[in-house]
């Protein structure tokens, strides 16, 4: 009679339940890091388009003598900006700003206010 012999190759479910819990601590370590990275970009993204809009209605006040611009003043081809700059938050244009006063966020978030 010859013996058998099984060799079982595989993991327990001891091992399987300790990388889960390893790769559950991981993600919850980095998740909050990501959420971070993202509201940051967003309100980084809303400053740079701030001032880009404030520049270009600046220049176009100086350049008409005007006290005020208007979207169909400042985008457009061959004008000031290409597109109209928006807030990432949810999409909505930024503010032009008057002669005297400064560009802003749409959506009144402090995180995306300029400071000057």
């Amino acid at each position: 009679m010859m013996k058998r012999l099984s060799s079982k190759k595989g993991f327990t479910l001891v091992e399987i339940m300790i990388v889960v819990a390893i790769i559950g601590i991981l993600v919850a370590i980095a998740i909050p890091g990501f959420i971070n990275a993202r509201k940051q970009s967003r309100a980084k993204a809303c400053q740079e388009g701030q001032q880009k809009v404030q520049g270009a209605a600046q220049e176009y006040m100086l350049e008409n003598n005007a006290t005020s611009a208007g979207w169909d003043d400042l985008v457009g081809e061959g004008l000031y900006l290409n597109r109209t700059p928006t807030c990432p938050y949810n999409g909505d244009p930024i503010e032009i700003p008057d002669a005297d006063s400064n560009a802003e966020c749409p959506n009144s978030i402090a995180e995306h206010a300029i400071n000057q």
